[in-house]
């Protein structure tokens, strides 16, 4: 076994090895950039080298400085945990001619699976099922075109060495081909370094099933069963879970033995993921396979009670697998939900900034949380929004499904937007409760999964009152304990008055409503009156900005978090933002500035589309914008004219930039 280990990662999975690798008792050392030089994993690992700027391709991408830093710490080998270097035969080559090993598999079948045009045909020799399509090197894009056209519509182009979901379009008409195919060569140049693609039937309702593999050096091979990962945004996954629902036993047998052929077919050694596409019917086709560990393995961690990284280091170290095929089993049922910084309700837009206020559920048996963050740690554009992965574990489906709302209402997140309440409505959701599943679930439920601003209810509105004047008596008794006269009356919060009851009011908005709450102090307690009706309150403020409040006899337990003028409210498993309102401010009346449209993040310019000084119709695209590794088109609000590009062509932008002066129609 290795004495120590390199990362050549970040975020959570980089914490996730170095958590194994230290109960393992090796020693681990991280590399990190500029920008993540008080990273979690930086923090955690046991030494920690820079090896360079934010960008990725000038530190995380750079295989020599990974080599100088294994050199420089003595490490053995490298964990390349996914994404980066994970999947790049060459770094993989780069580590063996320097004599450390890659923790993975062989040069050779990353080299086989990695470009998905040239699997598709050692799977095809090797009898595994493939989906209809043109797998070519012919990249022509009339060539393209006349083969979708061959193969019929809907077809989905796929960047060739692509994953993760990017360089991916589905194209529903001829007429719309081009457009997605140049989208799709930009996205996929830009991400993996080759704008090679290839085209195949876009199965309708498809489910997104995948099988864990892992080999060894001595030649043997096994299948740790199924993942289900239909439910995914822009091809990208947001839920996982395993077992993979509806399957049967012989199903599984006939895909686990189709996934194991694939990884024999190349000789594969390590964790490897077998991905297939499968029809409501049950008849399945291979995909592509992924020569790393995946962002959701733990969910087959759960249902079989093994470490996967411990097996990979172990294999990695020329050891046999731990267990043989019929040793393998399951029990109960798993899901993963992706907790991100992002926006649902403006298209997903990534979202940067500092966690405020960061409060996962308490770990147990049943939740687990693998996160590369901790509570004043800043999301950036320079990676992966992820915040962590939240993981929960029980013996049926059902019940698992009972522990995932329960832990994500208890998700606490601020600073960033984030996705933890769309994720409360995708499990409730009824088509996923009831797993009628395929990879168009969230497009085909968008009415349930984005209701609309809903006004919070009113003990919302309650709680953000209570929060605020037990602060205020709070700060008030500090104070009074850091002065001289600790027991003048003045340091009371008590509301007293000579000859008068005292009454003020708290104001607070959300959205376009404004309410007041009006006070009157009770002794210990408060009146509090919103919209007619009175309500004797009374409560304490615990850590972490909890809450434990009566009202009228009913009590509840929120959350509720001081950011600025903003009110975080958590509340029933709810999340609401008031804001407080200083009634002696009164806003200008003037309007906000015309004519520009704006960066809605940080970012660079990849493509101009529409020309200066053309006019064109509501919802037609301007230019494109890469963020955090995704294409982002930034549309016409409404018919009018270009004026003029304030940015060109590769040109980075920061978030809020003027973009292009845009002149409405009249």
């Amino acid at each position: 076994m290795f004495d120590t280990i390199l990362i050549a990662n970040r975020g959570e999975i980089a914490c996730r090895v170095i958590k194994t690798a230290r109960r393992m008792g090796i020693r681990t050392v991280a590399v990190y950039s500029e920008a993540d030089a008080g990273a979690r994993h930086v923090r955690l690992a046991d030494e920690a080298v820079c090896i360079g700027p934010a960008a990725a391709r000038e530190s995380y991408l750079v295989a020599d400085r990974i080599v100088a830093a294994c050199k420089q710490t003595g490490a053995q080998a490298v964990h390349p945990g996914y994404g980066f270097l994970s999947e790049n035969e060459e770094f993989a080559e780069t580590l063996a001619a320097n004599g450390i090993v890659f923790v993975g598999p062989p040069v050779s079948a990353i080299r086989a699976m990695g470009l998905k045009s040239e699997s598709k045909k050692l799977m095809e020799k090797a009898g595994v099922p493939l989906t209809p399509g043109y797998h070519g090197d012919d990249q022509d894009p009339a060539h393209l075109r006349a083969q979708a056209d061959a193969i019929g519509y809907p077809v989905l182009i796929k960047a060739s060495a692509g994953g993760g979901g990017k360089g991916m379009r589905a194209v529903w008409k001829g007429e719309d081909f081009a457009d997605a195919l140049a989208s799709c060569q930009r996205e996929a140049l830009s991400s993996f370094g080759d704008a090679h693609v290839l085209v195949e039937k876009y199965l309708q309702r498809p489910r997104h099933i995948e099988i864990q593999v892992f080999g060894d050096t001595q030649g043997n091979c096994v299948y740790l069963f199924e993942r289900d990962c239909s439910v995914q945004r822009r091809h990208q996954k947001v839920l996982e879970e395993a077992p993979a629902p509806g399957m049967t036993p012989e199903r599984r047998a006939a895909m686990g033995k189709a996934a194991v052929d694939a990884a024999r077919a190349v000789g594969y050694v390590g964790a490897g993921t077998v991905e297939f596409i499968a029809n409501q019917d049950g008849s399945f086709y291979f995909m592509e396979m992924n020569t790393r560990l995946q962002v959701e393995h733990p969910v087959t961690e759960m249902i079989t009670g093994l470490d996967l990284v411990e097996w990979q280091l172990r294999v990695a170290a020329g050891e046999a697998l731990p267990l043989t095929q019929e040793q393998l089993s399951i029990r109960g049922h798993a899901l993963e939900a992706r907790i991100y910084a992002e926006d649902p309700d403006k298209g997903f837009l990534p979202s940067t900034g500092r966690l405020l206020h960061l409060s996962p559920p308490e770990e147990s048996l049943h939740v687990r949380v693998d996160t590369g963050v901790e509570q004043g740690d800043e999301i950036t554009p320079h990676y992966d929004p992820m915040i962590a992965k939240l993981i929960v574990w029980d013996e049926t489906r059902e019940r698992a499904l009972a522990r995932m709302l329960q832990a994500l209402a208890r998700y606490r997140v601020v600073g960033v937007s984030n996705n933890v309440g769309f994720l409360s409505r995708l499990v409730a959701c009824p088509a996923f409760a009831s797993a009628d599943l395929d990879t168009g679930l969230i497009e085909r439920e968008q009415g349930f999964l984005f209701p609309g601003d809903a006004e919070p209810p009113a003990e919302a509105w309650l709680a953000a009152a209570l929060a605020e004047l037990l602060r205020e008596r709070e700060d008030a008794g500090e104070a009074a304990a850091r002065d001289a006269d600790p027991f003048s009356p003045w340091h009371g919060r008590d509301g007293w008055r000579l000859n008068s009851a005292a009454r003020r009011a708290l104001v607070f908005r959300s959205g376009e409503a404004e309410k007041a709450v009006a006070v009157a102090y009770e002794g210990e307690g408060f009146l509090l009156e919103l919209e007619g009706r009175g309500v004797r309150a009374h409560g304490a403020l615990g850590a972490a900005s909890t809450l434990r409040a009566d009202f009228a006899g009913k009590r509840i337990n929120a959350t509720v978090v001081v950011a600025g003028e903003k009110r975080h409210v958590f509340l029933h498993g709810r999340a609401f933002v008031l804001a407080a309102v200083d009634p002696l401010y009164h806003a200008g009346e003037g309007g906000g500035a015309e004519g520009g449209l704006t960066a809605p993040m940080p970012g660079k310019v990849i493509a101009l589309v529409a020309a200066e000084g053309s006019t064109v119709e509501k919802g037609a695209p301007l230019l494109i914008l890469e963020a955090m590794k995704m294409e982002h088109t930034i549309a016409a609000p409404c018919k009018g004219t270009v004026k003029a590009f304030r940015f060109g062509v590769g040109d980075q932008v920061a978030d809020g930039a003027e973009l292009v002066e845009f002149e409405a129609a009249r």
